[in-house]
C-alpha cells in the first residue's frame, strides 16, 4: 500500500472521530444577560445589529469683551448640559468661522453654542451643527441668570432633562428645524459618563411673538413615605422654576457651519442699532421742537409789541 493511500485513510479516520465527538459533546451554553438566559441564535442576531449611540458633544464658548451677565448665562448653560465642553474665548472677527470650526474638530464636538457680544450691550447666540451645518443666529434678549433670580427650585446637577415644546413649533419648516436642533443640542445623551440616569427637571421652549422663550423647571414630587406617588401620577407633581431665563429672536438660518446659503431670514427682525438710532432721533426731535417753540415765541413777541402804558410813571418819585 502506498504512502498516499495510508495518508487518506488516516485523514478519513480523524474526520470521523471529530464528527462523533462533536455529536456527543454538550450543546453550547447560551449567554446570560440581566433579564435571563439568551439563546445562541438570538445572541448572534443581536450582535449583528448595529445600535445607534448618541455621542453628541457641545462646545460652549464666547467672544472677547463679553460682559458679566452674559458670561454668567453661558456658565449656567454649561452647568445644565453635562455633555458640553467649555473652551477659551475667541476673537469675534471675520475669521471666527474657520477658527471655531477647527476648534470644534479639535475638541471632538458635533455642535457649538457661541455667545458673541458686540458693543458690550448686544448678545448674539450662534447655534451650529458642525461640520456640515445648519447654523442659526439668534439675538438674545431678556437675560436673567440663576444668580440674580434667586428662585426656589433646585435639581441635581448632571441629571437628564425632559424637553417640552409648544405646539406651534410644527407650524412652519424653520420652526421644525429649530426644534430638531434644540432637541439634539439640549438633550443629554443616554448613558453619558457625566449624566445621572433619571429625569428631575424639564426644559421648556415656547414661541411667543416669533420669539423662543426658554425656561427651566424642577419636577417636584412628595418625598414622605406615606405620600409616595405611583408611576405616572402627574396630578401630584409640581414644577418649580430654577432658571436661567432668556429669549431668542431668530435672525437667519444658514445652510453651512457659521455661514453658507441663507435658508431663512426673519422679516420682523430689527437690529439693536436701528432701535438705538430711532431713540436718538426721538430725543433729537424733542430738542428741535423746543428750539422751534422758542423761535416762534420770539417772533410773536416782536410782531405783537406791547403799547407803553400811560399810567406807568404816575406814582414814580421824582
Amino acid at each position: 500500500m502506498g504512502k498516499g493511500k495510508k495518508r487518506k485513510q488516516a485523514e478519513a479516520l480523524q474526520a470521523a472521530a471529530a464528527a462523533k465527538k462533536a455529536q456527543s459533546s454538550a450543546p453550547i451554553r447560551p449567554a446570560r444577560t440581566l433579564t435571563g438566559w439568551r439563546d445562541a441564535e438570538e445572541g448572534m442576531e443581536a450582535e449583528a445589529q448595529v445600535h445607534f449611540r448618541n455621542r453628541e458633544k457641545v462646545l460652549v464658548t464666547c467672544s472677547r469683551r463679553i460682559n458679566f451677565r452674559y458670561r454668567h448665562l453661558m456658565l449656567n448653560l454649561v452647568s445644565l448640559l453635562p455633555h458640553s465642553k467649555k473652551d477659551s474665548k475667541v476673537e469675534s472677527k471675520e475669521t471666527k468661522a474657520a477658527t471655531l470650526n477647527d476648534l470644534i474638530d479639535l475638541r471632538s464636538c458635533s455642535s457649538c453654542l457661541f455667545f458673541e457680544c458686540r458693543k458690550a450691550k448686544d448678545l448674539y447666540l450662534w447655534m451650529v451643527k458642525s461640520p456640515g451645518g445648519p447654523s442659526v443666529k439668534f439675538l438674545v434678549n431678556a437675560v436673567h441668570t440663576m444668580e440674580e433670580l434667586k428662585l426656589t427650585g433646585n435639581h441635581l446637577k448632571g441629571s437628564r432633562p425632559l424637553l417640552s415644546f409648544s405646539t406651534n413649533f410644527d407650524d412652519s419648516p424653520h420652526w421644525k428645524l429649530l426644534k430638531e436642533m434644540f432637541t439634539q443640542i439640549f438633550g443629554t445623551p443616554k448613558e453619558h459618563r457625566k449624566s445621572k440616569p433619571f429625569h428631575d427637571h424639564v426644559f421648556v421652549f415656547s414661541i411667543v411673538d416669533d420669539h423662543v422663550w426658554f425656561r427651566n423647571y424642577q419636577i417636584s414630587v412628595p418625598h414622605n413615605e406615606t405620600d409616595k406617588i405611583d408611576k405616572g401620577g402627574l396630578d401630584k407633581m409640581t414644577l418649580i422654576e430654577v432658571g436661567p431665563r432668556f429669549c431668542l429672536n431668530p435672525i437667519k438660518i444658514f445652510g453651512g457651519s457659521f455661514g453658507g446659503p441663507t435658508l431663512y431670514e426673519n422679516p420682523f427682525y430689527v437690529s439693536p442699532n436701528q432701535i438705538r438710532a430711532l431713540e436718538k432721533k426721538k430725543k433729537a426731535s424733542k430738542y428741535v421742537t423746543k428750539v422751534k417753540a422758542k423761535t416762534r415765541r420770539k417772533i410773536h413777541e416782536m410782531e405783537n409789541a406791547l403799547v407803553p402804558d400811560e399810567f406807568a410813571d404816575l406814582w414814580k418819585e421824582d
